[in-house]
C-alpha cells in the first residue's frame, strides 16, 4: 500500500471516528473518548494539521487530554452523565417495550455506569 493511500485512509478513518465521537457526546450508550482517541491516533500517523486541530479543539481536545493525562472526570460531570444515561435508557426501554432489548439495554447501562464510576474523579485545581 502506498504511503499516500495509507495517509488518506487514516484521515478518513480518523474523521469517521470524530463524527462517531461527536454523536457519542449526545447519545450516552455510544462512547465518546475511545473514538476520539482512535481519531487522534489516526491523525497522528497521517496529518499533523488534523492532529493539532483535534488536540486543540475546545470540545474534543479536552476529552483526549484528560484521558491521556489521567486527570479524571469532575464528579458533577459523572453524575450528569449517569443521569442522562439512565434517562435515555429508560425512554428507549419504554419506546421499544421488548423484553430482550430491555435486558440488553439494562446490561449496557449498568456496565457503562460502572465504567464511569470507576474513572478517577477529577480533583479541583
Amino acid at each position: 500500500m502506498s504511503d499516500r493511500l495509507k495517509r488518506q485512509l487514516l484521515i478518513i478513518t480518523g474523521t469517521i471516528c470524530v463524527a462517531i465521537g461527536l454523536i457519542g457526546i449526545f447519545v450516552p450508550i455510544l462512547p465518546t473518548t475511545p473514538f476520539l482517541l482512535l481519531a487522534a491516533a489516526c491523525y497522528l500517523r497521517s496529518s499533523p494539521r488534523f492532529y493539532n486541530w483535534l488536540m486543540n479543539n475546545r470540545w474534543f481536545g479536552t476529552y483526549i487530554r484528560n484521558y491521556i493525562e489521567g486527570r479524571g472526570i469532575p464528579i458533577k460531570v459523572k453524575l450528569f452523565t449517569i443521569v442522562l444515561l439512565w434517562a435515555t435508557i429508560g425512554i428507549s426501554i419504554w419506546l421499544v417495550a421488548n423484553l430482550i432489548v430491555t435486558i440488553i439495554l439494562l446490561i449496557i447501562a449498568a456496565a457503562v455506569t460502572l465504567h464511569i464510576i470507576f474513572i478517577r474523579a477529577k480533583k479541583k485545581s
